[in-house]
């Protein structure tokens, strides 16, 4: 009689610690492979682009959108008023909430850009509803350059008095043109 074969304990302990390794790599990857969607593509010029941590892209590994793509999402639109404007205005936009949910972002902060490199950095906190929004339209129309356009970061600033000081106010941006997510 053939005495049986096994692995020495150390042997078949590393086998199990590889298959063990191999499943869980997978487990934590096929969710994220499953959320991930690609974008349309943008057929008009690209107004926003979201690069860094996300999940769905449609150029590479970052987000593009045009006018349409913008409003063809959840749209908000809120009255307020700003120290750069007089008056109340009417913003009209996409929640940043649903933007950064869109592009399934994975980081905790957004380091949002001007076209003239201006940077400022918005938490994950601010990313609620009820939050600040990429507005497209004030007063019911688009937004030159020279206006602040085409693309602001604007918060509902009557209503709610947290978004009334220096830090929310530097948060707003506008001529907004590409969003890192960190």
């Amino acid at each position: 009689m053939q005495a049986k074969r096994s692995l020495p304990g150390f042997a078949r302990f590393t086998r199990f610690a590889w298959v063990f390794t191999l499943a869980t790599l997978l487990a934590l990857t096929l969710p994220l492979r499953a959320m991930s969607q690609d974008l349309a593509s943008p057929k008009g010029e690209v107004l926003l682009t979201i690069s860094g941590a996300v999940v769905n892209t449609n150029d590479g590994f970052e987000a593009k959108f045009d006018r349409a793509m913008l409003e063809a999402l959840e749209k908000v639109e809120f009255e307020t008023t700003t120290i750069w404007t007089d008056g109340v205005q009417t913003f009209t936009g996409v929640p940043l909430a649903t933007l950064m949910e869109v592009v399934g972002a994975r980081g905790d902060v957004l380091m949002a850009t001007a076209i003239n490199d201006y940077g400022v950095e918005i938490p994950r906190s601010d990313w609620v509803k009820g939050g600040p929004i990429v507005a497209y339209l004030r007063n019911g129309q688009e937004m030159s350059v020279r206006t602040k356009g085409p693309l602001w970061i604007v918060y509902p600033y009557d209503t709610n008095t947290a978004y009334q000081g220096e830090i929310t106010y530097a948060r707003s941006i506008w001529q907004l043109n590409r969003i890192e997510v960190k």
